[in-house]
């Protein structure tokens, strides 16, 4: 590994010593901690003492001021299991035709080990604009509770996070959220044979189809119209009874246009059917096209868009934009593997992003 890396900055060196290491520890969602331990003593041997907070561990400035405003930079640590067609070994780095493999390596080990970079190099600077925060956080691919969203209250005031995720390096400046809601038509039992009762599965069509030609009035710029689809369906008992339930599922992903609360509010009005969010707390964003941070990306010829895929984003209440080398169309996917460029271009990216930032 050694002689094909050795061409490249020490920084994009190291970067990929680190993502291999992280890659040969399983670290799924909730299972974490082997891998936080691994990032814990990358730390340590540079003299920066992380602080640790279940599988979460974050980093600070070493010459941090309370009177700047804080920037976060943020990716994960977990992964989802490995894809059932993986060829090579999930949990060996190697890197073939300049490209490193190995599960989480786009999803988001490179991003993330990126961010450490840019966070490192800014690190002995004594004359940033902003006090730096690097978060190495846990459970994103499940939204989990123990996640980022149970530091954030640790972090203090963020005046921007930086998401880091494969984006090919684009800005997302926008990110759809998630609604699912539960909900249940209820009709009258009786014999099949007989005109007697009230058909609940009926009644959940008419209303499915309410649901399937309902157009929320406003559209977000980024992220066009708000998504809702039907996903699961449970009615019925046995074949000659009239069924009194008739359960469904809508995945909801939301817009910047209206928040999560606001979307179920309308929903329930439209629907004649008892309906029930299981969460709310996955939103979407949407970042001012004036915002220093997407005028800077501007100018680096960062193209903008809005992402469809969750991340972490949905759980700041703060501006954030969503950035990072890799592609999102390789998350999840068997035989993962990110560009050796793409790392190298990935630190030059945040660096640049970062250069000059001016936010308050």
């Amino acid at each position: 590994m050694q002689e094909v890396i050795s061409t490249y900055d020490p920084k994009t060196q190291e970067a990929v010593k680190l993502l291999s290491g992280m890659i040969e520890i399983q670290s799924f969602s909730r299972e974490e901690g082997d891998v936080a331990n691994y990032m814990d003593s990358f730390f340590r041997k540079k003299e920066i003492s992380p602080i640790r907070s279940g599988h979460n561990l974050w980093v600070k400035s070493k010459h941090w001021d309370d009177s700047k405003p804080t920037i976060l930079l943020n990716s994960h640590i977990d992964t989802v299991k490995p894809a059932s067609l993986y060829t090579l070994d999930p949990y060996k780095a190697q890197i073939i035709d300049g490209k490193l493999f190995g599960l989480g390596s786009n999803d988001a080990g490179g991003p993330l080990v990126c961010l450490i970079q840019a966070f490192l190099h800014y690190q002995d600077q004594k004359d940033l604009p902003y006090n730096l925060i690097l978060a190495a956080s846990a459970e994103e691919e499940i939204s989990g509770a123990n996640g980022v969203a149970s530091i954030l209250p640790e972090l203090g005031k963020i005046a921007l996070g930086i998401v880091g995720e494969p984006t090919l390096m684009d800005m997302a400046v926008a990110e759809k959220g998630l609604v699912v809601l539960d909900c249940e038509a209820k009709g009258v039992s009786g014999h099949a044979a007989r005109d007697e009762g009230e058909n609940a599965i009926y009644k959940a069509l008419t209303e499915i189809e309410k649901l399937k030609s309902f157009q929320f009035e406003k559209e977000s710029p980024y992220l066009g119209p708000v998504k809702k689809t039907v996903t699961l369906i449970e009615a019925g008992m046995q074949h000659n009874v009239v069924p009194d339930s008739c359960k469904f599922v809508v995945d909801v992903r939301t817009t910047d246009a209206y928040s999560n609360a606001e979307t179920v509010e309308i929903i329930d009005a439209l629907m004649d059917v008892a309906v029930c969010p299981r969460s709310i707390r996955l939103n979407s964003s949407g970042l001012s096209q004036e915002h220093p941070v997407v005028k800077r990306g501007e100018s680096l010829g960062m193209k903008k868009y809005g992402s469809p895929t969750l991340s972490d984003q949905a759980l700041m209440p703060f501006d954030t934009v969503k950035i990072g080398p890799g592609d999102s169309a390789r998350s999840h996917t068997a035989d993962e593997y990110i560009g050796i460029d793409e790392i190298d271009a990935g630190i030059k990216g945040y660096i640049d992003l970062l250069d000059g930032l001016e936010i308050s």
